[in-house]
């Protein structure tokens, strides 16, 4: 029987209307998988040697689990005037100051929290952005450094990242990199990551022995691993253009 080639992306109805997914082949995949990235389209991965029929019914079979996640999954939440996004788990409301000069400020007015931005309205997506990469570096090596010295363990660097999918990563030199998203969740949250990305200096992989390493420099380590879980789809999206 002739086997059709493996596509670059197909489709899938969903409540009535059509749904793209991409499709990815991996080498290190053992089996077909649906995923749901933050934001964009789903995924189906399909092992090297998979074939396109048998991947294909799998995502047939998936449908059900996609459409439920498709419902929870946020939109884009651009920054722009109007809009509230949470910093520090704090929700604040975006406003232009109507100056062409001057620094990003977060302040209580007659209206609530707000962040407040200069410049042209064109520009406070990405200006917005920047002082939540300085906020969120700020806080990071706050938290690094105490959990650094609490284990044992010296940190090269800490840089901010944009990626879509981690809140963090480790490499064995010491190099330790952060979502700044994190700046928008509450403390704890942010003090999880610090905890879990330094813990990898200690043991680089996810033991029992590795999670023991988390408590045992942030005991209250479950509060921020759970409100990730929980939220941190949506907080993903915050910043991402429709």
């Amino acid at each position: 029987m002739f086997e059709p080639k493996i596509p670059a992306s197909t489709q899938t109805r969903i409540d009535g209307r059509l749904v793209e997914v991409a499709v990815r082949v991996s080498a290190r995949a053992r089996s077909y998988r649906l995923s749901l990235p933050h934001h964009g389209k789903p995924v189906l991965t399909v092992p090297r040697h998979g074939r396109w029929r048998e991947a294909e019914a799998f995502l047939n079979r998936q449908t059900a689990w996609l459409a439920a996640r498709l419902k929870r999954n946020a939109g884009p939440l651009p920054f722009a005037e109007g809009a509230e996004v949470p910093l520090r788990g704090v929700k604040h409301r975006i406003a232009g100051t109507g100056k062409i000069r001057g620094r990003v400020e977060a302040l209580l007015v007659a209206e609530g929290p707000a962040l407040l931005v200069p410049g042209e309205p064109a520009h406070h997506a990405r200006r917005l952005t920047d002082w939540f990469k300085a906020e969120a570096q700020k806080d990071l090596e706050a938290r690094v450094a105490v959990h650094a010295e609490r284990l044992g363990v010296k940190v090269v660097s800490i840089s901010m990242r944009s990626q879509s999918t981690r809140w963090g990563s480790c490499s064995s030199s010491g190099r330790l990199n952060f979502n700044w998203r994190l700046v928008l969740a509450p403390d704890y949250v942010l003090d999880y990551v610090a905890a879990h990305e330094v813990a990898h200096l200690v043991e680089m992989n996810h033991s029992p022995a590795f999670w023991a390493t988390v408590k045992r420099t942030l005991p209250d380590m479950e509060r921020g691993r759970a409100w990730l879980k929980a939220h941190g789809r949506e907080l993903m999206a915050y910043g991402v253009e429709a």
